[in-house]
């Protein structure tokens, strides 16, 4: 029984295949294969097909377009609706006092954040392709949004120009449209990027730099509400170091004040308790928490200026709208759910046509994308009643949100940055899986802290680059063998089965050929085969010389002997000239150094590790360019000098075309030097050994 389950379990290990074939390089495989004939087209014919408009065509733009008219005829009302309701009713009531909040951030009143947490997410349901995320305010845009303002639309110059009465009114208007105007230019930017297909360019933002550049905005989002948590009067700064001028003049000015703001002290003392103790205790009825907190929101709004205790209130519904926790999805995970030169469109609708209803800048919220998907979001039909309820406050109880104090839409803010303080364990994280993942978002996070937002992220995204351009200049080199009886090839300092071929080396690089490498590839062959033909053929010519040397010296040497003799030849005995110092055939019998024969010659000329065939790798190529071809030219000519041949194994139709551009082939480089796979190449090595 026990043999029966561990066969059906590994079945793989028990079957096997057995293929009988000709072993192939690329100039015998290219003659039994026949290319299909395409005709290539002109521009003027492509630009015609592009131009020309079918029913299908048409349809598919349009679905594309507008992607609820696709998923909206199939919506599933029995299985889906219920959970969207469920998912829509929780991420509105978290809305709410985050769009209250944010506003505060983007430097307007209120009322704006609530519009930007209705119009730009209703708009997301028609004109958006995910099912997860929830579009509105986010601290981080916001934030930026409120710098833009603040520098365009100082204190300073509002002061001057009203009177004190009028100041704050003023002073709001002007940063409303400054903000609504930004809106509108972004929204036009992601529209035409979309229209571009610029979505790829999303897949430079990595995610420990994503995450990085997230944990800084959070700390610079927290220091910019210290003053009006802590109740006290700080200049609103922006630019590099800003976020050290905000906590030095906070910090000057809190040792000035004996008193803590009396929300402050039950935030730090009672609040954490509480939200503990209430997310370990409902988070099974997280429904109806929900909804009864969204009455206590209510209850403690009108009744703010009486009681100091229904303020908490407030806290605590925010604060257990974060206690929802994704158990088995990833923010990444939602990203890879849609298309994102739609999403680019989507953005820019929302932010464009909201613009025109004064809304600011809105992108997706990854905590209450977390929470519509943890409560049971399906469809985007939980983002369109999320907007609802918003619709509703608006329009039925927005008056009794006035009377908030910035105290209370302060702490909703740090709270919520909970989740984006808690990515700095992604450092003990990263330490772990990859260092250049580390180096990634420490050097996020440092530069977004102290160079601002808009510098930081670019030179994160910079720094990204250059680790890119750093793994491709510093690949792995490996020396490659055989499992034995397979062909299957592996590293050989990696496995103890794994054999290599008398007078064979496999080579195998894990990057592309090209100009930054080719050196570095063409110095680790080298040094990992053992061979290196220019240190073998400077050895040949020294040798060459130094042979040619002797030579010359025993000649010389031969000469004064000649010339002696013919000068002590009366003086000398016949005897012992005949015995001695004769000549035989033109040659001295007591010469020191003769010529070397052919087969001492040689010697100069072998290699130590006698490797007669070396194969390159050539699996992990993407592709080649001039100066890469021009190196793996010259190492095959160098190593053919010394009697190495260099062969090429697995090199795939887009490298073998760029390297026909390249007029890579020749007469010495032809492409019987290709293989189509490893295999082959080392069968092809031993085949030819053998016959030599």
């Amino acid at each position: 029984m026990e043999h029966a389950q561990e066969h059906e379990a590994c079945p793989e290990q028990t079957q096997r295949y057995c293929v009988e074939r000709p072993i192939y390089n690329q100039e015998l495989l290219q003659g039994q294969l026949h290319r299909r004939q395409r005709t290539p087209q002109t521009l003027k014919q492509k630009i015609a097909h592009s131009c020309r408009c079918t029913s299908k065509k048409a349809k598919s733009h349009l679905y594309s377009f507008l992607p609820i008219l696709k998923w909206l005829p199939r919506y599933p009302v029995k299985e889906y609706l219920l959970g969207d309701i469920i998912s829509g009713v929780s991420t509105g009531v978290m809305q709410l006092p985050q769009g209250l909040a944010y506003a505060l951030l983007a430097a307007v009143p209120p009322v704006f954040g609530l519009y930007s947490s209705f119009y730009p997410v209703f708009l997301y349901t028609f004109f958006g392709t995910s099912k997860h995320i929830s579009i509105g305010t986010f601290a981080v845009v916001s934030m930026m949004v409120g710098g833009v303002a603040v520098r365009e639309v100082p204190d300073e110059m509002i002061s001057l120009d009203f009177n004190s009465t009028n100041v704050t009114d003023a002073r709001d208007a002007r940063r409303v449209q400054v903000a609504v105007t930004l809106a509108f230019l972004s929204g036009i930017i992601q529209l035409c990027l979309g229209f571009l297909r610029f979505g790829f360019v999303a897949i430079y933002l990595t995610e420990p730099l994503v995450r990085g550049f997230t944990t800084a905005a959070a700390v610079h989002v927290f220091t910019s509400q210290l003053k009006y948590f802590l109740g006290i009067k700080t200049s609103r700064y922006s630019g590099p170091l800003s976020v050290v001028y905000v906590r030095w003049e906070a910090k000057n000015s809190f040792c000035m004040r004996n008193h803590f703001p009396c929300i402050f002290r039950v935030k730090i003392q009672i609040l954490p308790m509480l939200k503990e103790s209430l997310n370990q205790a409902m988070l099974s009825f997280i429904f109806v928490f929900r909804l009864i907190h969204s009455f206590r929101l209510l209850i403690s709004t009108m009744k703010l200026l009486e009681s100091t205790v229904n303020k908490m209130w407030l806290l605590i519904c925010m604060d257990s709208s974060s206690c929802v926790q994704l158990q088995g999805m990833t923010a990444s995970e939602f990203f890879l759910l849609y298309c994102l030169t739609q999403e680019l469109i989507a953005l820019g609708i929302c932010n464009s046509v909201g613009s025109f209803f004064q809304t600011f800048s809105v992108t997706c919220s990854m905590s209450r994308s977390l929470v519509q998907e943890s409560t049971g979001g399906r469809t985007q039909i939980a983002g369109a009643l999320s907007s609802v309820m918003v619709l509703l406050v608006l329009v039925a109880v927005g008056y009794l949100f006035e009377p908030l104090p910035q105290t209370v839409l302060a702490a909703i803010v740090m709270v919520n940055l909970k989740g984006m303080f808690k990515q700095f364990g992604d450092v003990t994280h990263f330490w772990r899986t990859s260092k250049i993942e580390l180096a990634i978002w420490v050097v996020a996070f440092v530069a977004s802290l102290f160079l601002g937002l808009d510098y930081g992220l670019l030179t994160a995204v910079t720094f990204a680059m250059i680790t890119v351009i750093y793994r491709t200049q510093s690949p792995q080199y490996r020396i490659l063998g055989q499992i034995p009886d397979t062909d299957i090839y592996c590293d050989v300092e990696e496995y103890e089965e794994v054999k290599e071929y008398p007078g064979i080396k496999i080579f195998q690089s894990n990057t592309s050929l090209y100009f930054a490498n080719s050196e570095s590839y063409a110095s680790a062959l080298k040094k990992k085969t053992g061979v290196d033909p220019c240190a073998i053929l400077a050895a040949r010519r020294k040798a060459q010389k130094r042979h040619a040397r002797e030579i010359k010296a025993a000649n010389e040497h031969r000469k004064k002997a000649v010339l002696k003799l013919t000068n002590d030849v009366e003086a000398s005995v016949k005897h012992e000239i005949a015995n001695d110092d004769l000549p035989v055939n033109g040659k001295f019998a007591d010469s020191a150094v003769q010529d070397v024969s052919p087969d001492e010659h040689e010697h100069f000329v072998e290699t130590k590790t006698n490797i007669r065939s070396l194969i390159l790798d050539f699996t992990p190529v993407n592709f080649v360019d001039s100066v890469g071809a021009k190196t793996l030219k010259s190492i095959i000519k160098e190593y053919k000098e010394v009697g190495v041949c260099v062969y090429i194994a697995y090199c795939s139709g887009p490298v073998m075309n760029e390297l026909t551009r390249l007029n890579f082939f020749d007469k010495a480089v032809t492409r019987e030097l290709l293989f189509h796979s490893i295999h082959d190449a080392v069968l092809a090595c031993q085949v030819k050994d053998g016959s030599a």
